[in-house]
């Protein structure tokens, strides 16, 4: 971190006095909570990535189509997988938090779908690819709390359904399936009204949130990425911090404090 001190010390100036900063967050944020990556080499250091053990065809929308009882099942073993020992919010959830209490942080788009952001006490979220903590009706469009439906979903009711008829699915966003307009469309008024857009955790090679760094960039706003390694914006960012982001975002906290 201490090669990241300068860094750390300008970007806060900067968020400082700047009228609207953002955040993107992605997987990278949840992993210190416990949560595995998605994608990557098998690490000795941590959960293996999701897909090393999973198939991501079980859940592209056309599974669920096809085959909705068979993608419940997997959809419970998957987060078996991803939160099956409890997670809670780390630092950098908390660090994010804080930052906006503050006023420093004007809006929190994320990739996750994990619902840390909310449980650490951030409330300007834009869940860009929905919450695992929601079901919606397939048909009617109603929306519930996700806990009972999975206890409906183990008690033996696959597929489980609304009142309506319909199938309920997990409120987040399928492969196969396109973002959803309204959160994508709050995302890019954020990115482009911004003066600082900062990415952390993310490889931002998943597109559309990927092109949110870029839109930022060409509305002429500061572009800062926390990573652990590289990513296609490294060499374009105004600032690039190779660092944790449980350690990086408390620091830089702590600098806007000080």
């Amino acid at each position: 971190m201490e090669a990241n001190d300068a860094v750390l010390s300008a970007l806060a100036s900067e968020i400082g006095e700047a009228e609207r900063a953002v955040a993107l967050t992605g997987a990278g944020v949840s992993v210190p909570s416990g949560i595995p990556p998605f994608r990557g080499a098998p690490s000795d250091d941590g959960p293996d990535p999701v897909w090393e053990s999973h198939d991501p065809a079980d859940f592209h929308r056309r599974r669920f189509d096809a085959d909705p009882e068979g993608f419940w099942t997997d959809r419970l073993a998957l987060r078996e997988t991803m939160y099956g020992g409890g997670v809670e919010p780390n630092a950098a959830h908390e660090a994010l938090a804080a930052l906006e209490a503050r006023g420093h942080l004007d809006t929190l788009l994320t990739q996750n779908v994990d619902g840390l952001h909310a449980a650490a006490g951030s409330d300007a979220v834009v869940e860009l690819h929905g919450t695992s903590a929601r079901v919606v009706c397939d048909r009617c469009g109603a929306t519930g709390s996700a806990g009972p439906v999975r206890e409906r979903v183990r008690d033996g009711e696959r597929p489980p359904t609304c009142d309506c008829g319909g199938v309920l699915k997990p409120d987040v966003v399928l492969f196969g399936e396109p973002l959803p307009d309204e959160a994508f469309d709050r995302a890019q008024t954020a990115a482009r009204r911004c003066d600082v857009f900062l990415a952390v955790g993310s490889s931002l090679t998943v597109r559309p949130a990927a092109l949110l760094p870029e839109v930022a960039a060409e509305s002429g706003a500061t572009l800062a990425v926390c990573n652990l390694d590289a990513t296609d914006y490294s060499e374009r960012a105004d600032y690039d911090l190779r660092a944790d982001a449980t350690e990086a975002l408390p620091a830089l906290a702590a600098a806007l404090d000080g």
